[in-house]
């Protein structure tokens, strides 16, 4: 049985207002990989990119693997990703036209052990957008407090 692996970007959900959401396969070396699988991998800081028709998660941060020989990948680089290309050019149509973003959400592993990544076509939040969204969430853990009290 394979340990599933679930690393999410919490802080995107907070600064940014997801309009659509994809699944894309990663290019990954085979330390990168091993890493992945041991949950040493960051994705808080990375953003999406791209370089001609490809796509690119940039800063994404992956740990060196500790057993790693003189083979080992470096932690911080640029990672390919893998979409069809129908995806890929309503991607790049809408963060020319619209001014988006392409934000990493989730990197995991799906029933066959083979890192995806979850990423999201965003707009940027206001500060009066972040203030709003902490009351609700204020409001939301009170009412289960409440909730929890009455049962």
């Amino acid at each position: 049985m394979l340990k599933t692996v679930n690393i999410l970007n919490k802080r995107a959900r907070f600064d940014y207002e997801i309009i659509e959401k994809f699944t894309a396969g990663i290019v990954l070396a085979g330390t990168e990989i091993k890493s992945i699988r041991l949950g040493k991998a960051n994705i808080t800081e990375s953003f999406c990119e791209f370089s001609g028709t490809e796509l690119f998660a940039i800063n994404t941060y992956i740990e060196e693997y500790a057993f790693g020989n003189q083979f080992n990948h470096k932690s911080r680089s640029e990672r390919k990703l893998l979409l069809n290309k129908r995806e890929l050019k309503s991607l790049a149509r809408s963060v020319q036209a619209k001014g988006l973003t392409i934000i990493p959400l989730r990197l995991f592993t799906n029933e066959k052990g083979i890192a995806k990544l979850e990423i999201g076509l965003c707009k940027g939040k206001k500060n009066y957008d972040k203030r709003e969204s902490l009351k609700e969430q204020d409001t939301k853990r009170d009412l289960d407090r409440i909730k929890k009290a009455f049962n």
